[in-house]
């Protein structure tokens, strides 16, 4: 009998068991696509909408309701009729030539910073939910503390490469002061990129002074540090609201979306090469008009996509003609050599059931094969976007991190390796057992957490759990080990102090911040 003490092997279940028990929160680097795009227009046809585009712009107009913004365009050179806005294609082309192909953002923490535009693309959650389905799944009006909860989530989501802004909207604090409170919480419970508020010029500007604390007023100047979203009103309207806020941001010299919004049928025509020359008109003129804010300030093209039930009025997404207008207008933002933006996860279900799914993976995958750069409401959006579902936000930030998996393409580091691996196995072997298996266990295939793959009898073992159930568990779990990326103490002070001048300054009212 041997009396060598027992071997343990190191690399054995155990050993794997407990490297999948620790959760990795490391932000994903940001995406950089190496799969082909989906192109479903030939060159003809890229030059048709174009030119569709360009004619709106010439003959038709748009209509811009701010006399600051009139009077920029005089000086530019354009058409001006009342508050009619005629742009010849020739200054259009020379004002867009000067937008940045590709630019980088920079994060609180260096390590989390992301690059912009061409094959560069990140994950950004939903953001503007009037309600919430919380850690329950039950539909309640939001509070400050809910907003902080998912700002934790993706702070500790991998795939999600922003903290957002408004995820959800904050009940419990006054509307014209609520901007501070949701700027401050982005920044505090992140430290990946997070988006600005630009629900009015002042609130915008409000933004710029709590990012220039943050940051420093010299480092704006020439660094992205976050996103404003400014909204058309389509058709062919941008207002005072939009155009003030998309001025506070590019003046500083930081990114707005260009985005018009689009209920296909409703506000575009029944026809979708038509919807996307309209709202390739509206997104050229606001792209257009940052340029004559600042020339070369980043800035991204932009849009919000449904198509309208011609039965009930209602809002669509997931359907055929949403993923062909991704498509259509990818080739479109790239024909201008400007990054673009693009909605992800959308869903009109009322609940987190198979319709959420359906459409949030029809969506995503089109998405990622339309080359989006900017990649917005890719978490937590449903009932159309009335509300953010926490397990729904769980899901779909894994869902994200499965589509970046595909999106880098095949890896090759380890082909020679794998292919000798069939020779050591041979006819009738398996792979379980064998060297380069248990090498790449972790990284060969990913695998899902949140997708129950066991036997029925394993998952009837294990309490039959269906996937709201998990994910809300995940949620849980994750909350419960958060760590808060601890600002810079002077900061953070300065960033408290002008956040309570001002909640002194501006009115406590239930009314959007236009004057204080």
């Amino acid at each position: 009998m041997s009396t060598e003490p027992k071997r343990t092997r190191s690399g054995g279940r155990a050993a794997r068991q407990s490297i999948r028990s620790v959760r990795d929160i490391k932000m994903l680097p940001g995406l950089t696509r190496k799969i082909p795009l989906c192109e479903v227009m030939d060159g003809v046809q890229v030059e048709m909408i174009d030119n569709a585009s360009m004619d709106i712009l010439e003959n038709v107009g748009v209509q811009f309701r701010d006399p600051l913004a009139l009077e920029d365009w005089k000086k530019a050179g354009a058409k001006i009729v009342g508050e009619m806005v005629y742009l010849d294609r020739g200054l259009v082309r020379d004002l867009i030539a000067t937008i940045p192909s590709d630019f980088t953002y920079h994060a609180r923490n260096p390590e989390n910073n992301v690059r912009l535009g061409g094959p560069h693309s990140v994950f950004v959650p939903m953001t503007g939910a009037p309600f919430l389905r919380d850690l329950d799944d039950v539909r309640r009006n939001p509070t400050l503390d809910d907003l902080a909860m998912f700002h934790k989530l993706s702070h500790m989501s991998p795939a999600l490469h922003s903290s957002a802004h408004h995820i959800v909207e904050p009940y419990d604090h006054p509307i014209s002061q609520r901007h501070l409170r949701i700027t401050y919480s982005s920044m505090k419970y992140s430290d990946k990129m997070f988006m600005g508020m630009t629900t009015s010029p002042k609130n915008a500007e409000d933004v710029m002074e709590m990012c220039a604390i943050l940051y420093g007023k010299d480092f704006l100047d020439d660094h992205p540090v976050t996103t404003g979203n400014c909204n058309g009103n389509s058709p062919l309207v941008w207002d005072e609201t939009m155009l003030g806020a998309m001025r506070a941001f590019c003046k500083r010299n930081q990114p707005v979306l260009c985005s018009p919004f689009v209920l296909g049928g409703a506000n575009t025509p029944a026809s979708v090469p038509a919807t996307v020359a309209q709202l390739n008109a509206e997104a050229l003129s606001a792209l257009a008009y940052t340029q004559v804010i600042r020339r070369g300030c980043p800035a991204i093209y932009g849009h919000y996509l449904a198509s309208v039930s011609m039965k009930s009025g209602a809002p669509m997404a997931g359907t055929p003609e949403i993923s062909l207008m991704n498509f259509m207008i990818g080739q479109m933002a790239r024909y201008y050599g400007v990054p673009w933006r693009t909605s992800n996860t959308l869903g009109g279900a009322k609940t987190f059931d198979a319709q959420a799914g359906y459409e949030s993976a029809t969506t995503l995958s089109a998405v990622m094969h339309a080359g989006a750069n900017y990649i917005w409401h890719s978490a937590g959006w449903n009932e159309a976007g009335m509300h953010c579902s926490v397990a729904k936000f769980i899901v779909d930030a894994e869902q994200c991190a499965m589509a970046y998996r595909m999106a880098e393409g095949p890896r090759w580091d380890d082909f020679d390796q794998a292919i000798a691996a069939v020779s050591d196995v041979g006819p009738g072997g398996h792979y379980l057992g064998h060297p380069h298996t248990l090498e790449k266990f972790q990284s060969a295939f990913f695998m899902p957490e949140l997708f129950d793959n066991n036997s029925i009898e394993q998952w009837s073992a294990d309490g039959e759990k269906e996937i709201t159930q998990r994910a809300l568990e995940t949620a849980r779990a994750m909350l419960s080990e958060y760590q808060e990326p601890k600002l810079d103490k002077a900061r953070d002070e300065a960033l408290l102090d002008y956040i309570a001048r001002r909640e002194i300054e501006i009115p406590a009212a239930d009314e959007l911040n236009q004057s204080y």
